[in-house]
């Protein structure tokens, strides 16, 4: 005999019950896996975004603030490198390139970092549109940038929010409104390229001479006074100091004898990757916190299982009652009993997945958008062991009940009924 429509009729009879069994379930296993797959896309995310870097070199202190400043260009309060120090390592003939890093002007939420231009050619492994600056009047905005090549403006001092903002303007909105901005600066500079994607803040980033920089905010600009050429060499004797250096090495070997040489007690260079690792430490502690909270959701979840399958089975007892006494076999009820429950479980867990997955998107969407990197949720092992483990439970605690009523003495559930 087929218990599909037995089991169908049912689950119509019952529908608000079932729904709400179901979303019981699907809460769950959703909570784990937006878990579980955000942490892993954080982490490749950051990973990715950090690629490019090769060493960066910074004054003494936290591996992870100079990270955050440097790689995803996150406002800090980071001691400056000597003059001297920063003067040795720009001019460096050891690295491919070594770039310094300026900032404090933004537009529109959009940081504006000083840089070289094979800094900005090495990031984006080539242009998307246009070239690189070749003056100091000129600047190369990221992928993401709501500016155009040609577009003009002038910077504005301090890096303020509002980056969300800025992307519902065009370029030519946000030449007009800081035209006349009071606290901007008298430069005005003109785009003439934008990067590729690079998955990081500096999609996001305008990217302009250094020397500008430096400039604007009063300090010597790296060359002989008069000189307005830009990029290396630079003139120690005019060369501020800067908060950090993007340095490219020429091949593996090279890039270890640069960090061996700027790591003293007037400076210190990292790989990106060591202070990742620590950063993922604390994201480690995090997804621990996060996953016994997951935990005890789940134990939450089972125990309100056992409850609601207990109820939907005493709801079900009549016709139980009914197929019994018309002479069903036993083995019929069960499978009617058991598969009631087990089909709400199944559903349950598939939602839980869809569902997780959609909230772990959702929440890559609104951190990419606060923080500028490239996030990719997916569904990983670990997310289908634990929708499996749900699943298997849930199967198991369906057959108990299931085969306590299928056990039950006829005449003791008629007369119970």
């Amino acid at each position: 005999m087929n218990p599909w429509p037995v089991i169908g009729a049912a689950l119509r009879r019952y529908r608000f019950t079932a729904l709400v069994f179901v979303l019981l379930v699907a809460a769950g296993v959703a909570l784990s896996v937006a878990i579980l797959s955000q942490e892993r896309a954080l982490r490749t995310g950051s990973a990715r975004a950090a690629d490019r870097f090769d060493l960066v070199v910074a004054a003494p202190g936290s591996q992870t603030d100079a990270l955050l400043t440097a790689v995803y260009l996150q406002p800090g309060a980071v001691r400056l490198l000597a003059p001297e120090i920063t003067a040795a390592l720009l001019n460096d003939d050891r690295a491919a390139f070594a770039s310094p890093l300026a900032f404090g002007d933004s537009l529109r939420g959009s940081p504006i970092v000083g840089a070289i231009p094979a800094l900005v050619a090495h990031l984006s492994d080539g242009l998307a549109e246009g070239r690189v600056f070749a003056s100091r009047a000129e600047a190369v905005i990221g992928a993401a940038s709501p500016l155009r090549l040609g577009d003009r403006f002038r910077p504005t001092h301090g890096v303020h929010a509002g980056a969300e903002a800025a992307a519902e303007h065009d370029g030519h909105e946000a030449e007009e409104e800081h035209h006349g901005e009071a606290d901007g600066h008298d430069t005005e500079l003109t785009v003439v390229g934008r990067m590729k994607p690079t998955g990081s803040p500096w999609d996001r980033a305008i990217v302009v001479p250094v020397e500008l920089v430096w400039a604007v905010h009063g300090l010597p600009d790296g060359h002989a006074e008069g000189e307005a050429r830009i990029g290396p060499p630079f003139d120690p004797a005019r060369t501020p100091g800067i908060p950090a250096a993007v340095l490219h090495a020429k091949d593996v070997a090279g890039a270890y004898r640069l960090r061996q040489a700027y790591a003293t007690d007037g400076s210190m260079a990292f790989f990106p990757a060591e202070a990742l690792i620590k950063l993922y430490g604390i994201l480690g502690d995090l997804r621990r916190l996060m996953a016994l909270l997951a935990l005890v959701t789940q134990a939450l979840v089972l125990l309100a299982l056992v409850a609601s399958v207990v109820i939907l089975l005493r709801l079900l007892t009549p016709q139980f009652v009914t197929l019994r006494a018309l002479g069903a076999p036993r083995r019929y009820v069960f499978a009617v009993a058991w598969g009631f429950t087990a089909t709400l479980v199944a559903a349950g867990v598939l939602l839980g997945l869809a569902g997780g997955w959609a909230l772990s998107f959702a929440i890559s969407r609104a951190l990419a958008t606060q923080t500028g990197i490239a996030l990719q949720p997916t569904l990983g092992a670990a997310e289908l062991w634990i929708a499996l483990a749900v699943l298997l439970i849930g199967f198991a605690l369906a057959a108990l009940p299931a085969w306590l009523i299928q056990r039950r003495p006829l005449a003791e559930a008629l007369a119970g009924e």
